[in-house]
């Protein structure tokens, strides 16, 4: 029980600290984090329809469409209609869009190699199957 509480911990301050380091770093690009967020999951995932892509953020595809409006008005989405289903609407990042995408994810790169700097590559396996198995668990 006392290693749960002691990951229990790990975790919440691990969280707490990526959830301070990503605010800070997406304040910088003018968009909230759950403009990013969905740059993120289009930019990894590619062009997807809305309510794939809402329940990948879990968020309601009405929260979605607030969203998504806003990026394509900022010129970093663009709704693509799907030709199999005409009723249904793809949506995919911009040049501007994958830029930005790139952008972040380099930061994000950039935080994991400081972070593991100190682990052996043992001991970044060892992180990575770890996170795997948790991620699973979702």
């Amino acid at each position: 029980m006392q290693k749960l509480k002691q990951l229990n911990h790990l975790l919440i301050e691990f969280y707490d600290k990526l959830s301070s380091w990503e605010q800070s770093v997406v304040k910088e690009t003018g968009y909230t984090l759950a403009q990013v967020h969905t740059i993120e999951v289009l930019g990894s995932h590619g062009p997807m329809r809305m309510k794939e892509l809402a329940d990948r953020l879990s968020i309601t595809t009405g929260t979605l469409t607030v969203q998504v409006d806003k990026l394509v008005k900022a010129g970093l989405i663009v709704r693509l209609p799907q030709e199999q289903d005409r009723r249904s609407i793809l949506v995919d990042l911009t040049p501007e869009g994958r830029a930005l995408h790139q952008h972040h994810n380099a930061l994000h790169l950039a935080l994991v190699e400081d972070l593991t700097r100190h682990l052996s590559s043992e001991e970044q396996q060892m992180l990575i199957s770890s996170m795997t198995k948790i991620n699973q668990e979702f």
